[in-house]
C-alpha cells in the first residue's frame, strides 16, 4: 500500500539558516575581540626583557611603563619602538605578546667601537655612528680613539655625521679581522682615512670605499712591515710600505 509524502516546503530553508548562524558567530568573535580590547581580560602586568643587562632591561621597562594595565590586545610595536629609541643601546626590538599577561622583549644591543674624544670629554659610540653614552671616569674602554674638533656638537643617541662618522667606518670592520687591539686612534680629514696603531705604524686607507678590503689586505701586509712607518692601502691593488730613513755613521 502506497503511503503519502508530506509536500515540500516552499524553497529551502538550510542556506539562510547556515549563513545566519555564520553571522552570529563573526559577531560574536568581533564582540569578543573589541570587548578584550576595552577590558582588564588581558591587561598588561609584566614585561620580561631578554638580550640586555640588568641596567638596559630596568630602562626598557620603564620607557614602556605606559602600557602597564592595559589590553595586550591593543599593544602597538610601531610605538613601542619609538619609545625604545629613548634607549640608546638598543639597535633592534622584537616584541611577542604572550597572553593573557605578559609582554616578551628580545633586544639586539649596539656594539661599541670607538671612544669618541672632543678635548677632556670622551663618548662611547657603536658601529652605527650612534653615541650610546658621556664617559665620565678613566680608564675609558680599550678601544680606538676619534678624535673631534673642538666646536663640534655631541648628545647622547645622536648619530654622528662628518668626521666622526667616517671614523666610525674605519674601525666598525675591524672586530672581525681581529684588529681592533692594534689600533690606537682614528684621523679623518679631507676626505682620508688613517689608522695610527699600537706600534705607531699608520695604516692610511685613503677615502672611505672598499674598506673591509683594504683592512684584510692590511692585515696580511703588516707582519711583513714591522718597523714600517706606514703603511699605504689607499690603492689596494697596489699596497706600499714607508720606512724611516736611517743616518748611519
Amino acid at each position: 500500500m502506497a503511503t503519502r509524502s508530506s509536500p515540500p516546503l516552499p524553497g529551502d530553508r538550510r542556506p539562510l539558516l547556515v549563513v545566519a548562524v555564520a553571522l552570529v558567530l563573526v559577531a560574536s568573535g568581533f564582540g569578543a575581540y573589541f570587548g578584550a580590547r576595552q577590558t582588564g581580560i588581558f591587561a598588561l602586568d609584566r614585561i620580561q626583557v631578554t638580550g640586555a643587562p640588568p641596567s638596559t632591561a630596568a630602562r626598557i621597562r620603564a620607557a614602556l611603563r605606559g602600557y602597564v594595565g592595559k589590553s595586550l590586545v591593543r599593544f602597538d610595536r610601531a610605538d613601542a619602538a619609538r619609545r625604545l629609541a629613548a634607549v640608546s643601546e638598543i639597535a633592534d626590538a622584537r616584541f611577542d605578546r604572550d597572553f593573557p599577561h605578559t609582554l616578551r622583549i628580545r633586544v639586539r644591543l649596539e656594539r661599541p667601537v670607538a671612544v669618541l674624544r672632543r678635548g677632556s670629554d670622551a663618548w662611547l659610540v657603536s658601529s652605527s655612528a650612534r653615541v650610546l653614552e658621556h664617559l665620565d671616569k678613566r680608564p675609558y674602554p680599550r678601544l680606538p680613539r676619534i678624535w673631534l674638533p673642538a666646536g663640534t656638537e655631541i648628545s647622547v643617541n645622536s648619530t654622528l655625521a662628518g668626521v666622526g662618522a667616517s671614523g666610525v667606518a674605519a674601525v666598525a670592520p675591524l672586530r672581525p679581522l681581529h684588529l681592533v687591539g692594534r689600533v690606537r686612534q682614528v684621523l679623518a680629514g679631507d676626505g682620508q682615512l688613517t689608522l695610527v696603531l699600537a706600534s705607531g705604524t699608520e695604516l692610511r686607507l685613503g677615502d672611505s670605499g672598499d674598506l673591509r678590503l683594504k683592512l684584510s689586505i692590511a692585515k696580511q701586509i703588516l707582519p711583513l712591515a714591522a718597523g714600517a712607518s706606514y703603511v699605504d692601502v689607499s690603492v689596494p691593488e697596489r699596497p706600499v710600505a714607508g720606512y724611516k730613513s736611517q743616518v748611519g755613521s
